[in-house]
């Protein structure tokens, strides 16, 4: 049985039309709260994404490094290409600095290392574990640290519904083996990013304008000596051209082009683009006008709209056969439900309950309450009963009766 509570909902006439110029090849605008695709290029199509890659690189080191662990450099990082630290082997590094040089200066040496040694310290469990170090790892000792690592990316994006993500190196190189090219959808990244913006920590590094910090080494009698010192700055230039931008990661490669992600966040509104193959040199602006042109829009057009209140109340039911014969109904954690809405968006909200019979058990889930835009699924709650609801068995009937003969024989 379906109860439908309404079946149309519209917000005042604010909309504008969607952009049709963008330079991007991929890119999406993301409601960050919901997940909702507010407008689409191609956003749903497999390329390169570059160094926008570090963003799960980061959020992976932030949620398995709970402690400021120290890294060592191997040979294996210190030999990756520019954008570098230009780390040499053996220099130690704590893993809250390296987090700064990855997403400020988007360091690749800086992004292996990250990855070695929070596969070393809580993904590996070799039975060498104790014999292995960055420092004296040899290469392949080193790419199998880097592939674990990577796996725990794709566990991840996989836990984020991003099933058309496929991450090879922590960096975004431009890589490939026998599953495929390292690669995601515009639409995955901004989920991705809609993830990483949940943590404080993540926000607090890439929001930095800078910061600086100092690297190690071990002495002959093992002890740790300082060994340099460095500055980095914030290369994501459009923090700093557009009111409310709350994080960002560029990128670029050969195959990938000019790819940028970054989210917006004002008056209960959220919004995450993600551009990629937005043009390739000398056309590195490319990105900064897209992003402006579909933020500009969202802020145009999605304002926030109350779909599901925190007061609704499904109606009651009778179940057949049961005793008593009505059941009350509960929506679980119902907190309301807010989603970003434009003049012509078409919402329905419906109570969508299973075919019941007693018993019914109170607590146990017999529905939900969905809500739809332009008929996409984008909320639902579980419908509970609120009370017993027993069977009329023949025991049922027995008592029954059994009171009825009494009632006769007092009477």
């Amino acid at each position: 049985m379906t109860v439908h509570f309404f079946n149309l909902f519209t917000t005042a006439s604010y909309a504008k039309e969607s952009p049709d110029s963008i330079f991007a090849k991929y890119a999406v605008l993301l409601d960050g709260d919901t997940g909702r695709v507010l407008y689409g290029k191609n956003e749903n199509e497999k390329a390169p994404m570059a160094s926008t890659t570090k963003i799960m690189t980061c959020i992976i080191a932030l949620e398995y490094a709970k402690e400021n662990i120290f890294c060592t450099t191997s040979a294996y990082a210190a030999s990756m290409p520019d954008v570098q630290l230009n780390a040499v082997k053996g220099e130690i590094f704590s893993i809250n600095d390296l987090l700064y040089s990855l997403m400020l200066k988007s360091h690749n040496d800086t992004a292996v290392i990250i990855a070695e040694n929070i596969a070393l310290h809580y993904l590996y469990d070799g039975d060498d574990k104790d014999s292995m170090s960055p420092e004296t790892n040899t290469d392949e000792q080193s790419r199998m640290l880097v592939l674990l690592f990577a796996s725990a990316m794709n566990r991840k994006a996989a836990e984020l519904g991003c099933h058309d993500t496929y991450f090879i190196t922590p960096n975004g190189l431009d890589s490939e083996d026998e599953n495929g090219i390292h690669s995601t959808t515009a639409r995955d990244l901004a989920t991705i990013m809609a993830y990483c913006i949940k943590n404080q920590d993540f926000l607090n590094i890439t929001q930095s304008k800078n910061h600086t910090f100092t690297s190690s080494l071990k002495t002959s009698d093992n002890n740790l000596k300082t060994y340099n010192s460095y500055s980095v700055s914030n290369s994501n230039a459009f923090l700093d051209m557009y009111d409310n931008v709350i994080s960002g990661k560029t990128g670029f490669t050969g195959d990938a082009g000019y790819c940028y992600v970054c989210a917006y966040r004002c008056d209960g509104r959220t919004f995450i683009v993600a551009l990629m193959a937005c043009g390739w040199p000398n056309n590195k602006t490319y990105k900064w006008k897209d992003t402006r042109k579909l933020l500009d829009y969202a802020r145009n057009t999605y304002y926030p709209s109350e779909i599901i209140s925190k007061d609704m109340q499904p109606d009651d039911i009778i179940v057949e056969n049961g005793n008593p014969s009505v059941l009350h109904l509960k929506i679980e954690n119902n907190n309301g439900f807010t989603a970003l809405l434009s003049h012509d968006d078409k919402v329905n909200v419906s109570i969508h309950m299973q075919t019941l019979s007693a018993p019914v058990i109170s607590g146990e889930t017999v529905g939900e309450v969905c809500a739809y835009i332009n008929n996409e699924k984008i909320y639902s709650l579980p419908i509970t009963a609120a009370n017993t609801i027993k069977e009329k068995n023949y025991v049922f009937y027995l008592k029954q009766l059994l009171k009825r003969l009494i009632f006769i024989d007092k009477s």
